[in-house]
């Protein structure tokens, strides 16, 4: 006798991902769009302008869960295509490999990174785009900024969840933070 199995990528019902959340960590990405200049060097860091659950307004990298059975490569492309538009051009590795991993816990002070709705695992990348970036979703806009910019207290000031420290990580990744 065959057993079928199910191959199709599918959200959970909002009933079965509150109960999932509350049980087990949720794995996630965490995406840092970034333009590049011909040496590879970082001279421009995205951010998108959200509109918080409470209705104010913040800074936020790209960020999604991961479906099951999609590949890390594949969560990437389309978190990138539904925040930045379907010509970002994102660059991504065949094997892409984070610059970190990031534990958002619904309890604040476990680590930086805080999410009141669960445990999430999240892994970290820095994401050239070479196209036209044209926010979608739930995002209002996107925002070019110079890594200096980008690591100043005033946006830091305006994200949210940690993702101000996962920003700095970034940079520093990449030789930009001064």
């Amino acid at each position: 006798m065959t057993e079928k199995t199910e191959t199709t990528p599918a959200w959970l019902s909002p009933e079965e991902l509150e109960s999932v959340r509350g049980r087990m960590p949720i794995l996630y990405i965490d995406a840092v769009p970034v333009r590049v200049d011909d040496a590879g060097v970082v001279t421009r860091v995205g951010l998108l302008l959200r509109m918080d659950s409470d209705g104010g307004v913040s800074r936020a990298l790209v960020s999604g869960r991961v479906l099951h059975h999609e590949r890390i490569r594949d969560a990437l492309m389309r978190h990138l295509e539904k925040d930045l538009g379907p010509v970002a051009l994102p660059h991504i590795p065949p094997s892409p490999q984070p610059f970190t991993v990031a534990e958002y816990f619904p309890t604040p002070g476990v680590t930086p990174y805080h999410d009141p709705r669960q445990h999430a695992v999240s892994l970290a990348y820095i994401v050239p785009v070479a196209g036209d970036c044209r926010p979608r979703q739930d995002a209002l806009d996107l925002v070019w900024f110079t890594p200096e910019e980008a690591a100043s207290p005033a946006v830091q000031q305006e994200m949210t969840s940690g993702q101000g420290v996962l920003l700095k990580q970034a940079l520093a990744h990449v030789g930009r933070l001064t």
